[in-house]
């Protein structure tokens, strides 16, 4: 079984906590999918959010999935002019069978401009 990182975003429409539990659950549930994963094939999780989000931290709509017994971290996004605004990236380590080309890393809605060149 290899050790593998797993990228993916979701832009919010808004800063609210109920919204970032569901836009990012949406990404992780995706992440999960796509990957043919479960939570027991997870390492660890980090989040990173853009400096206008302040309603919740983004691994908290981890926990509300089940994924209880997992590390999980935030931090913040560099702010950087222009950038993307309300996004949530993840990299999650996992452990897959896949080869590295075969996993899906997940660019929900407009966040999939971010990485054209790996979102799914």
């Amino acid at each position: 079984m290899a050790v593998r990182a797993v990228r993916g975003a979701v832009q919010l429409e808004r800063d609210e906590a109920g919204h970032m539990d569901e836009r990012v659950g949406a990404l992780l549930t995706a992440v999960l999918e796509r990957n043919a994963l479960t939570p027991d094939d997870l390492i660890s999780i980090w989040f990173t959010a853009t400096p206008d989000l302040h309603s919740d931290f983004p691994a908290a709509a981890a926990r509300k999935l089940g994924i209880v017994d997992v590390p999980l971290i935030c931090a913040q996004e560099l702010d950087i002019e222009g950038a993307m605004p309300r996004a949530v990236r993840v990299l999650a380590h996992v452990e897959s069978d896949r080869p590295r080309a075969d996993i899906a890393h997940v660019y929900l809605g407009a966040a999939a401009a971010l990485r054209k060149d790996i979102a799914q």
